[in-house]
């Protein structure tokens, strides 16, 4: 059962760093205007289609430039952790969707 949690432990954690170093790269200012990073737990879904994805790649997010470049999407299950943080005073969120190996995001809304 410990093995078990120390696992999902490190999955978060992975996540989490990906997602920080996705953040550093590609919002405004490298993020550095954003206070109060909290994470939601990492879950899994099998429900994100090729025109979802395509999709809010292309809508992007408030705070993130334009023409981020992307990995190739993986077919089947996609992980996905959501960030909430503070920027000007308002409490903002984003959905991240990783690949299996949780080491890039391949959307984000």
């Amino acid at each position: 059962m410990a093995l078990l949690l120390f696992a999902s432990c490190g999955r978060q954690y992975d996540a989490e760093q990906t997602v920080k170093a996705f953040v550093e790269a590609n919002m405004e200012n490298g993020g550095r205007d954003i206070s109060d990073r909290d994470f939601a737990d990492l879950g899994s879904t099998k429900h994100i289609s090729d025109s979802l994805i395509q999709l809010m790649r292309h809508r992007g997010a408030p705070l993130f430039r334009q023409g981020i470049t992307y990995p190739d999407a993986p077919d089947g299950e996609l992980y996905y952790l959501r960030m909430r943080y503070v920027h000007a005073g308002d409490t903002l969120q984003n959905t991240f969707y990783l690949n299996q190996e949780l080491t890039e995001v391949v959307a984000y809304k």
